[in-house]
């Protein structure tokens, strides 16, 4: 029950509207807004005054930018497109499939079901059944607690600033896209190895984060050295690491980003569809192909 020492303090409601109770502040100005005066930052909201004049101070290249990414302005977006819901399913999604990999017996057969291993593409030259949906599949298993986590807060940073930007389904597009990649690339560069992980959708989103913050006029600096450092990584801990995935993850993820941005008008739509499906043709068809050829190479 509000107390009168509440109501009394007009700190505790909204300065444009005092009828509203609220707890939340202006990250600019600190004053009390309601959620109707709330607009999303990166990182917390701030209120449709402080928004004003920061659209007002805009650089000229930034302008540019906004325009040629079809008129919408980033600090806004996610407003309008509601709350990152495919961000959140997927993470409510594999980290419920990872936490069931952690118990003990049931975990191991998680694991062998989903993991990806070339072998399963080509049954002509192992003992293996065809299980083409393991391309998929393996991005949603893990190699362990921590293998997991790390992952998932990766997902959850990125898909805040990324989903509200391009959209629920192409965003997830996006994610699949670049897992897809993540998996032809172990299958033409390491044909006998095997992984789990959204590892190679990770690097693919941090891809396109820089392909597309670099569109908009952003400031790239920092998802630049993160992808370096963390491509790095995998190069120099090998062990347990699928480097592979991580490379074919940020390419195919660059590209993806590269077709979103060069499509955003309304009249490109189908464009964008025919491009991004061909992206995806194009992987079915290198790793249908390339793989085989090159175990054939290798051991004849």
């Amino acid at each position: 029950m509000t107390t009168p020492e509440f109501a009394d303090n007009r700190d505790n409601f909204c300065y444009r509207h005092p009828d509203r109770q609220s707890f939340v502040l202006c990250q600019r100005c600190l004053r009390t807004i309601c959620p109707e005066c709330q607009t999303q930052a990166a990182v917390g909201v701030i209120c449709p005054e402080c928004m004003a004049a920061e659209r007002k101070n805009r650089t000229p290249a930034q302008k540019k930018a906004e325009r040629r990414w079809g008129g919408r302005n980033t600090a806004t977006a996610t407003v309008r497109i509601g709350r990152p819901i495919v961000t959140y399913v997927l993470l409510a999604v594999t980290s419920f499939i990872g936490l069931l990999q952690l118990i003990p017996g049931v975990g191991d057969l998680i694991t062998q079901q989903l993991l990806f291993a070339p072998r399963y593409l080509y049954p002509d030259l192992s003992l293996l059944p065809f299980e083409p949906w393991r391309l998929l599949t393996a991005v949603f298993a893990h190699g362990g607690f921590l293998h997991l986590a790390l992952n998932m807060l990766a997902l959850w940073m990125l898909g805040q600033s990324l989903e509200p930007m391009l959209g629920r389904v192409r965003f997830l597009s996006l994610y699949l896209i670049s897992g897809l990649g993540g998996s032809v690339a172990l299958a033409v560069l390491d044909p006998s190895g095997a992984t789990v992980g959204a590892s190679g959708a990770v690097f693919g989103l941090m891809a396109a984060l820089l392909i597309i913050g670099r569109h908009i006029g952003a400031n790239v600096t920092g998802i630049l050295v993160i992808l370096g450092i963390n491509f790095v990584i995998g190069f120099v801990f090998q062990q347990n690491i699928a480097w592979q995935a991580h490379l074919g993850g940020v390419i195919v993820g660059a590209l993806v980003a590269f077709i979103l941005t060069r499509t955003r008008r309304r009249e490109q739509r189908t464009l964008q569809i025919v491009l991004l499906a061909a992206v995806v043709v194009a992987l079915l068809l290198i790793v249908a192909f390339l793989p085989p050829f090159l175990i054939t190479t290798v051991y004849s």
